[in-house]
């Protein structure tokens, strides 16, 4: 397996990873092996608009030159000082053109998140994230993930997290005399989080000063000041509140993350351990989310205003892209799940036609959900290292 993994970063003339002892960034590649095959095979699925010479890499934030990190802190900066679009009159905290993605995250969040188009809405959102950063903001590069496994066991030493000048910004002050918090909720306490090293904003990194004006709506933590409206989009400032948490990290260890990727036979299974928490454990996508804690980082809503988001769902999209590489025949254009959270309220099953919306102030065209199928068709192009 670490055989193919050399070889496949060969080919895309890539590093590879840090730990080279992954058994997951060993799937990945056997993944991308196997895409170059079925591409060579059945040819590009959108040949106009994504060929090899034109797919864009996306990498580990410990993987980026320092001028590279430097080059994506300054442009989120910068999506945070450009005028907001999102109309005051539908979001009155919206203040930034950053803002608007995390408007937009609030607004959707029960119609794409727990059902059929939570991963395909997902990779859509990042990918326009992505395009505001570059097409507003001057960035050179592409949107970066952050490879849970390497880091589970302690999070803190990620060069994501370590509260350098070429981090997003790492713990928060420490709050002594804290409770555990149920997770996911105080009604459903399936893991009792112990309180980390933090607790209070962050104190030190790129982002000490960063402002936080929406939410929050479903937050844990109780200390943060309510918003002036019921639904979290009044004007509510405050400073980027974390506790990095080992507890909640080492639900995304290698072996889980990479049993997820083996042991799941279609998308039901894989969305179901991916996503749904149960007694006992977090699952990788809220151990994720809650690696960091504190404000929002557990409010599934606002999460977006956090800048750790958009890395750890760059690498949520990761891991999907290398399960569909797996069996590209099978897991390309496959859907489950309706299209509300949890069901509720009752509604149909998703399917591959459904409109997915950026909503009316991110700029980007509706696509339907069979057209993020593929990280080389649609308006996609790029790959995972």
């Amino acid at each position: 397996m670490r055989i193919t993994r050399y070889i496949a970063a060969w080919l895309i003339g890539g590093a590879i990873a840090e730990n080279e002892g992954l058994e997951t960034d060993a799937l990945v590649a056997q993944g991308l092996a196997n895409l170059r095959a079925w591409v060579d095979q059945h040819g590009y699925p959108s040949p106009e608009t994504c060929t090899w010479d034109k797919v864009v890499k996306r990498r580990e934030w410990s993987m980026l030159k320092r001028s590279e990190k430097l080059d994506y802190i300054g442009a989120v900066q910068c999506l945070g000082t450009l005028l907001a679009k999102t109309p005051a009159s539908v979001a009155s905290g919206a203040r930034s053109r950053y803002d608007d993605f995390v408007v937009t995250h609030i607004l959707l969040t029960p119609y794409t998140h727990g059902n059929g188009n939570f991963l395909s809405w997902h990779r859509y959102y990042m990918w326009a994230y992505e395009q505001a950063l570059r097409n507003e903001c001057g960035y050179k590069g592409y949107l970066p993930y952050y490879n849970w496994p390497i880091w589970a066991s302690d999070p803190k030493k990620s060069p994501l997290l370590d509260g350098s000048d070429t981090s997003l910004s790492g713990d928060g002050e420490y709050i002594p005399g804290r409770n555990s918090t149920c997770v996911p909720t105080a009604e459903r306490c399936f893991v009792h989080v112990e309180p980390g090293t933090g607790g209070g904003c962050v104190t030190s990194g790129p982002f000490v000063n960063w402002t936080m004006n929406l939410g929050p709506i479903k937050s844990l933590d109780t200390t943060v000041p309510p918003n002036p409206s019921p639904d979290g989009l009044g004007y509510n400032p405050r400073c980027i509140k974390r506790d990095i948490s080992i507890q909640s990290a080492l639900f995304t260890s290698d072996s889980l993350v990479a049993s997820l990727i083996t042991s799941t036979p279609n998308i039901s299974s894989f969305q179901d351990l991916l996503q749904n928490p149960s007694p006992g454990t977090l699952h990788i996508h809220l151990g994720g989310h809650n690696t960091i804690s504190g404000d929002a980082g557990s409010d599934f809503y606002n999460s977006p205003s956090d800048p750790y988001f958009w890395l750890h769902h760059a690498m949520v999209d990761r891991v999907w892209w290398t399960w569909q590489n797996m069996d590209l025949e099978k897991r390309r254009f496959t859907i489950a799940g309706t299209l509300t959270f949890q069901n509720q309220p009752p509604t149909r099953n998703a399917t591959l036609e459904d409109v997915m919306t950026m909503g009316e102030w991110l700029g980007f065209q509706d696509i339907k959900v069979k057209d993020a199928s593929s990280s080389l068709a649609g308006p996609f192009c790029y790959i995972y290292e």
